[in-house]
């Protein structure tokens, strides 16, 4: 039986433009929704099918405001058996705190009976691009830690990961308990049911507060990528456009002579 705790982060579903707060500390959200990156989502996607063939249970985590609750939840719906709220300010708390954070919740479950051989994470953060905090937490519990990874699958008391590399697939094998950051990709992630929903709405979160005082994330300021220009270039209309096409694929190398 293997417990996966798996980590998740309220961000800004930002599928357009991205607008910066003044202070440049944050993604101003005041005009979209609220999501889980990719990476988490395929994350949670593992824990289940690990915890499922093993029969072990998946509890979900978030470090972030009160409102992570709906992201929390959303995970419970695809099939994790219970959920975590580290309430904290997530601009105040940098990489090395949140990975502090979610290394004590793992230490005081442990104390109270609850292991978990497997900690899942996503890669980076979808909003500010931090990708600390699985090797931080990885150090904080003295454990392996893989990153980039795509899927993950049990051998015994070894886990087996898979993640893209310059020349392929490469394969890794660790012990447990491990520590795993996940890139999207490998595994598409289910959507809860309606009956999931019901559950998870019903289903008890646990709120815990870090008992330390932050050390921030050192940033000076989040800027925003220069929006790219388009340009659109007329070749001609009918039959006669047909050589200026015949050129333009000759450049881009689509054909040859």
């Amino acid at each position: 039986m293997t417990n996966v705790l798996v980590c998740i982060k309220r961000v800004p579903d930002v599928a357009g433009e991205v607008l910066l707060s003044e202070d440049g500390q944050s993604v101003d959200a005041r005009h979209v929704g609220f999501t889980v990156s990719p990476h988490e989502e395929c994350a949670v996607e593992l824990a289940t099918r690990v915890t499922s063939a093993s029969g072990g249970t998946a509890t979900v985590l978030s470090v972030g405001p009160a409102d992570s609750a709906e992201q929390l939840r959303n995970a419970m719906a695809v099939g994790c058996s219970d959920a975590v709220l580290v309430e904290a300010d997530t601009v105040q708390f940098g990489p090395a705190d949140i990975a502090e954070a979610i290394a004590d919740v793992v230490r005081t479950r442990a104390a109270a009976g609850t292991s978990y051989d497997l900690v899942l994470l996503g890669n980076d953060a979808a909003d500010t691009g931090d990708f600390q905090v699985p090797v931080r937490l990885a150090y904080a519990l003295d454990r392996p830690v893989l990153t980039g990874i795509s899927t993950v699958e049990l051998a015994g008391d070894r886990v087996v990961a898979r993640g893209d590399g310059p020349d392929g697939t490469e394969i890794f094998e660790l012990p447990l308990p491990a520590v795993i950051a996940v890139m999207e990709g490998g595994v598409s992630p289910r959507y809860p049911s309606i009956p999931g929903r019901m559950k998870a709405k019903r289903a008890p979160l646990e709120t815990v507060t870090p008992d330390f005082e932050p050390k921030g994330s050192g940033r000076v300021r989040l800027t925003a990528p220069t929006p790219r220009v388009s340009t659109v270039e007329i070749l001609g209309s009918g039959p006669s456009a047909a050589p200026a096409v015949v050129d333009l694929l000759l450049e881009l190398g689509v054909v040859s002579k």
